[in-house]
């Protein structure tokens, strides 16, 4: 079964993603394969084209940065279906393994 493409500006709000493809972020920070958050919004610096996630994880509340430039991290933004998925029906997921740490 196909999976629909989306770019890091199509996220959406409150669902929770998983990686499938790891990847380094614009500070690079590694996202292995397995790791999930729910996305909450994003930023975009036009200036430097700095795209910024936000998230919740386990660990709280953090971000991921991106530079949208050949050089840097735009083939990742761009097709950030091959490197998340959406987990279907775990809205609140997250949120509940956070309080039962």
């Amino acid at each position: 079964m196909d999976r629909p493409s989306f770019s890091a500006f199509e996220l959406k709000a409150n669902a929770t993603y998983r990686v499938v493809t790891p990847f380094k972020d614009f500070d690079g920070v590694s996202h292995p394969v397995g790791e999930s958050w729910r996305y909450q919004s994003r930023n975009y610096l036009p200036y430097h084209a700095g795209l910024t996630l936000n998230i919740d994880n386990a660990d709280g509340q953090r971000s991921i940065r991106f530079q949208d430039y050949p050089e840097a991290q735009e083939d990742i933004i761009n097709s950030f279906s091959d490197y998340v998925v959406e987990v279907e029906g775990s809205e609140g997921a997250i949120a509940i393994a956070v309080n039962l740490r």
